[in-house]
């Protein structure tokens, strides 16, 4: 659905994107992450046609934004971080407002409309005028204007930024709902966000692309592993230290004293075999009684710091 080709974008002499290539499928929603300046906002520019890259090119469904501007255009809703609204505009007219610019034929309009307000939360309040509304509405109606036109997909800027805790569940439950039936891609720097609506997630760092991350997915070559195991735990921690060279062994806090608890790290092998099984075999040949042992995946947290330095 988006394909970015080696994108760079320079305003004058500074380069806010430098030679990123990703490409997003129908179906999925994309998290972009990055601290600010990272470019974030200057790679969802460049998808929406807000601006044309530097160098390299971007293509919406297969068609090139340059040469077919007006069509990839209208496949996207776009959310910036600041909703383009008009304040002394009520919700229905603003949004029939929005739907005559998405070129929405006249007679549609209304139920579509109708439609759209539903589906956002906004039928109730139909007739207020938007200089009236609350933080959480403004964005509400700002996405809602995304849908006008019913393109196939929806990018957001910061759709949460500002909203107290309940509308941010609220505008989440929303995202969640309409990435059902849309692509969507957004950014934010909220990583739990992004960790609760995303199964991708695109990392930036200094205008480049640093990690293009999945969470069913380990991201390195290392795998850790938490292990409880009956026993002294001075003694225990020897035995583990001596257990493989492979094997790095470090001591975690416990509550009970009968129990060592440890965390296990070792190099993940390319032949396709379980690390766990690995290891349990290797304890139980050492006669260490293992109470619970699981593999720990790096949090997106670890991940982010890990990758943005």
């Amino acid at each position: 659905m988006i394909e970015l080709e080696h994108a760079t974008k320079k305003y004058g002499v500074v380069t806010a994107l430098r030679d990123v290539s990703l490409r997003v499928q129908k179906g999925e929603t994309i998290g972009l992450l990055g601290q600010n300046g990272a470019g974030k906002t200057t790679a969802l520019n460049l998808m929406t046609g807000y601006f044309p890259p530097t160098a390299g090119s971007v293509r919406i469904g297969g068609k090139d934004m340059r040469s077919a501007a007006r069509e990839c255009r209208r496949m996207i809703g776009y959310l910036p971080e600041q909703p383009p609204l008009y304040d002394d505009m009520t919700i229905a007219e603003y949004l029939k407002f929005a739907c005559a610019l998405r070129e929405v034929k006249r007679q549609g309009i209304s139920a579509h409309v109708n439609e759209i307000m539903e589906v956002c939360g906004l039928t109730e309040v139909r007739k207020r005028l938007l200089g009236h509304l609350s933080k959480g509405y403004r964005q509400r109606v700002g996405i809602a204007q995304a849908l006008c036109g019913s393109p196939e997909i929806l990018i957001f800027d910061e759709p949460t930024v500002g909203l107290d805790p309940r509308q941010t569940v609220e505008i989440r439950r929303l995202i969640r709902d309409l990435s059902k039936d849309h692509t969507v891609v957004f950014s934010s720097h909220i990583l739990s966000e992004v960790q609760q609506l995303c199964s991708r997630v695109i990392i930036l760092n200094e205008g480049r692309m640093a990690l293009d991350y999945s969470s069913s997915c380990p991201q390195d070559d290392m795998v850790r592993i938490r292990v409880e195991i009956a026993g002294d735990s001075e003694k225990t921690m020897n035995r583990l230290n001596q257990l493989d060279a492979d094997i790095q062994a470090e001591l975690l806090p416990g509550t009970d004293p009968g129990i060592t608890e440890a965390r296990l790290v070792l190099s993940r092998k390319g032949d396709g075999g379980v690390e766990t099984d690995r290891v349990f075999r290797l304890l139980a040949a050492s006669g260490m009684p293992v109470r619970m042992m699981k593999e720990e995946r790096e949090t997106l947290e670890e991940v982010f710091l890990r990758v943005s330095g």
